[in-house]
């Protein structure tokens, strides 16, 4: 397909499929690769378009891989709301986001090793971190909604403030998928799922617990 008749498929196609389908290849090419031999024009075609579509819609290579990792950290986040939400008991909410989230730390390699090496890449390099830094700090912001909503559909009380709770999920979590990529067979789904239902059920007692 030449430039003219490819440029005039990208028209037709919505804006949302056109992201949706350079988000995926990106995600396939990167995983296979690694971030420094991944090429714009590669990810593009394998997508079925120009890399003037990367561009248009996520402005270059870094932008492009923290979507990835921005647009699967906000899937994750919507699958925990939507565990949380159809249940006041708080032994049966935090196991349900205990099995999701584990589910996520050993079944998603791929995407854990993406994030290690943006997060690699941003201690060295300035503009990868202005991307991961807000995109960091949108993911804890989520967290601690969600733990808000935990305490008030439980009656839970946090044992700290939401955001330091939010925090500390976050780097358990980020920490537990690195020590999976490194040991998974001593760093297993049940010695993640312990972890996590520790640190929850730590962060969430209910009235009386606390001073128990």
């Amino acid at each position: 397909m030449n430039d003219d008749r490819q440029q005039s498929h990208n028209r037709r196609v919505p804006r949302e499929e056109v992201r949706r389908r350079l988000l995926a290849e990106a995600a396939r090419v990167f995983a296979e690769r690694g971030y420094a031999d991944a090429r714009i024009e590669d990810i593009a075609a394998g997508a079925g378009f120009t890399k003037g579509a990367v561009y248009s819609n996520f402005g270059g290579k870094q932008e492009l891989f923290g979507a990835i990792l921005g647009d699967g950290a906000e899937t994750e986040l919507a699958a925990v709301r939507g565990e949380i939400r159809d249940t006041d008991d708080l032994p049966t909410l935090i196991g349900r986001v205990v099995s999701l989230v584990t589910r996520r730390i050993v079944e998603d390699g791929g995407r854990g090793h993406l994030g290690l090496e943006f997060a690699a890449r941003a201690a060295r390099d300035e503009p990868t971190r202005q991307i991961l830094a807000p995109m960091r700090r949108a993911q804890r912001a989520g967290s601690a909604r969600s733990i808000a909503e935990v305490a008030e559909r439980t009656g839970a009380r946090p044992a700290v403030d939401l955001d330091q709770a939010a925090l500390i999920l976050h780097c358990l979590t980020n920490g537990l998928v690195n020590e999976h990529i490194a040991d998974p067979e001593s760093v297993d789904a049940e010695a993640v799922g312990r972890a996590l239902t520790t640190v929850l059920t730590c962060l969430l007692p209910l009235p009386g617990e606390q001073d128990s």
